[in-house]
């Protein structure tokens, strides 16, 4: 596998409350097709075997005039009723939800990736990415604020050296790390089968991977909620054909119901 290569250690590595041995980092374009592309596959690794892994995304989006548009969105939320769009904010509002915690973070992450399936709101819209934040359920007050701060900004920035500095050049990649700081990151280039990251994770722990069941189709959804039959098939190992009559299945028995426009079917419960 040619996209594949040795890192050093990050200078400040993330820590759990839990030990897992190994970190991913996760680098994505967060609305970039590819990075939902690369959403079943990292569901299924969590749901498998996210007791010897933690995780964090990193995002790789180059833009331009991130100063510029954070003096703009100081005024926003001074209270200047003008919206505002460009395709820096939703990487600003993302680092912004993450002030709140990794899991608030997360849930902005993935509304804002719902959102931008469906193409039913301009995700780049700064009145959009505040909607996302109520949804999802952060401190409103709080998220204005960091919103429209240094801090935000600057974790967007950390992001982009991060990006530099493992150069990582092509997107989604991820990079895996063991516990010993010594040893170098493992970088994957790209997209793959499940079944190559599931090796890697078993050659970095350096023993049989153990898995965890895969639970039920209805405690999946309740866990993320929103799901393509794309991804029910990934998780599930099954063809596309008997993931799609599992999900008609279960929407005649009322158990979920499907969102569709012209590009995506999506299923979540009723």
């Amino acid at each position: 596998m040619n996209n594949v290569q040795l890192l050093p250690q990050p200078a400040a590595p993330t820590t759990s409350t839990t030990y897992k041995p190994v970190e991913l980092y996760i680098f994505i374009d967060p609305l970039c097709p590819k990075a939902f592309a690369m959403k079943s596959i990292l569901r299924k690794l969590q749901l498998q075997y996210e007791h010897y892994f933690t995780w964090r995304y990193v995002l790789s989006t180059e833009l331009s005039a991130l100063n510029s548009v954070t003096n703009r969105l100081k005024g926003c939320c001074g209270g200047d009723e003008l919206d505002i769009a460009h395709p820096v904010l939703p990487s600003i509002a993302i680092k912004a939800a993450e002030l709140q915690g990794k899991r608030a973070g997360s849930r902005y992450l993935t509304k804002l990736q719902q959102y931008a399936v469906l193409k039913t709101k301009n995700v780049n819209s700064h009145a959009t990415l505040l909607e996302i934040a109520e949804e999802v359920g952060l401190d409103m007050n709080e998220f204005a604020i960091d919103f429209g701060s240094k801090e935000a900004a600057r974790a967007f920035q950390c992001d982009l050296y991060i990006t530099r500095e493992m150069d990582v050049d092509d997107v989604p990649s991820i990079v895996f790390f063991n516990e010993c700081i010594e040893d170098e990151g493992l970088k994957v280039s790209g997209s793959y089968q499940y079944e190559v990251y599931e090796h890697i994770l078993e050659e970095m722990l350096g023993e049989e991977l153990v898995s965890q069941p895969i639970p039920s189709i209805e405690d999946v959804f309740k866990r993320y909620e929103l799901l393509t039959t794309e991804e029910i098939a990934e998780i599930f190992s099954v063809d596309y054909a008997i993931a799609e009559r599992e999900l008609k299945k279960r929407m005649l028995q009322q158990k979920i119901e499907r969102i569709t426009n012209e590009d995506v079917t999506l299923w979540r419960l009723k």
